[in-house]
């Protein structure tokens, strides 16, 4: 239906003046100098408000060209509608999906929580907060980067942020808030490499044993998973019993960092396993169930309390030593005994070749031998008749 205008008519066009105006169901004319006039429309639409340019006069630019445009905004609008989640009148904006996500977070249903909602608060919610979920692009987070590291925040410190937010839009995707096609690119900086803490063998002794007298049980095998496969501290928690082929020693991880892969496990970590299992009350479940009761009990979220026990009663440092350090510990055992690197990576589950290669750099058999072969090149070159060149007899030379 043609919009009736009474204000905004052809005479009373020609007679605006520069720096008047006149706006009618959306569309605002402004008086230029020299008599012409620029058409711009401003309006809401679902909620948004639109606000959007449209050209002078002198341009070829008319009335109904504006009115034009308002209908194509609308019929995007009501298009867009159609993309709307089951039950959804509105399009989630960020900062309610990023609430919502916490809020299901809080549930039981997610780790790092303290660390994720200061993220999401202080910083996300923030630069994101006008956006609707599914309409944030590559190169909106590309200017968040910028923006924070800019500022001074080290891209450590970044990357940690958009791993939240990468993981904020993968729960939006599996809830089915937004579509997987509507979610940016969310691409980590380059970090300095940090070094790699792994525990001696006297030191993994003491580990074993103090997890060993815990009050919680399942500790010791928490220890004996880290120690024994390499494997990341969700990974462990998340393994069933019915994922185990006890036979061929191997584990199906379906829920991985760098995807579902096969694990294979020593036949000590095995025998560790079967022995909880005929503990267990329930020996198809979980292998670290959880220690809420109820239909929705799934398996534990964190072991991370309890192995700070373990850690202390050990003698070892809480702040050097974390379950991560089990797995660097175990990757490092396996490339010191000359291991080919796509068999560690059979075993570490990490994603590609190069990231195998850091542990080989620094633990790699190669490189100690290599060093001293150049000790022993060095000690076979002293002549031992040769005086000791010093400081002064430098100086002697010079003069």
């Amino acid at each position: 239906m043609s919009l009736k205008f009474t204000r905004l008519t052809r005479p009373e066009i020609k007679r605006l003046t520069a720096g008047a105006s006149i706006n009618e169901h959306g569309i605002t004319v402004t008086g230029l100098r020299g008599g012409d006039v620029r058409f711009a429309v401003n309006i809401m639409v679902d909620g948004r408000r639109i606000h959007h340019a449209i050209g002078k006069a002198s341009e070829g630019v008319t009335r109904k060209q504006a009115e034009d445009a308002i209908e194509v905004f609308r019929t995007r609008a009501r298009e867009d509608r159609l993309r709307l989640p089951t039950g959804r009148k509105t399009h989630r904006m960020f900062e309610e999906a990023a609430t919502g996500y916490l809020q299901r977070l809080e549930q039981g249903t997610g780790k790092n929580l303290p660390a994720k909602r200061r993220q999401l608060v202080t910083h996300l919610i923030p630069a994101f907060r006008k956006h609707r979920a599914d309409k944030i692009t590559t190169q909106m987070v590309q200017s968040y980067v910028r923006d924070r590291t800019s500022t001074g925040a080290a891209q450590a410190t970044v990357n940690r942020e958009l791993a939240t937010l990468s993981h904020l839009f993968k729960r939006m995707i599996e809830w089915k808030w937004i579509k997987a096609e509507d979610a940016p690119v969310v691409s980590k900086g380059a970090e300095p490499p940090k070094a790699i803490t792994v525990l001696s063998d006297a030191d993994a002794a003491s580990l074993r044993n103090a997890a060993i007298g815990d009050q919680d049980g399942l500790l010791h095998l928490f220890v004996e998973f880290g120690l024994g496969a390499a494997m990341r501290h969700g990974e462990i928690l998340r393994v069933r019993y019915d994922q185990i082929d006890f036979d061929a020693r191997r584990i199906y991880l379906a829920r991985a960092k760098a995807g579902a892969r096969v694990q294979p496990i020593t036949p000590n970590l095995a025998a560790h396993i079967a022995a909880a299992r005929e503990r267990a009350t329930d020996k198809a479940g979980w292998v670290f169930p959880s220690q809420r009761k109820g239909a929705d009990a799934t398996h534990r979220l964190s072991m991370a309390k309890q192995f700070k026990r373990a850690v202390e009663r050990a003698g070892l440092s809480p702040r050097r030593v974390t379950p991560h350090v089990m797995r660097h510990t175990a990757i490092t055992r396996v490339v010191q005994a000359g291991v080919d690197l796509p068999t560690i990576q059979k075993i570490s589950g990490h994603k590609t070749l190069l990231m195998v290669m850091r542990y080989v750099h620094i633990h790699g058999t190669h490189i100690d031998n290599a060093i001293s072969a150049l000790d022993a090149c060095l000690s076979e070159s002293i002549t031992p008749e040769l005086p000791l060149v010093t400081q002064t007899t430098l100086h002697d030379r010079a003069a």
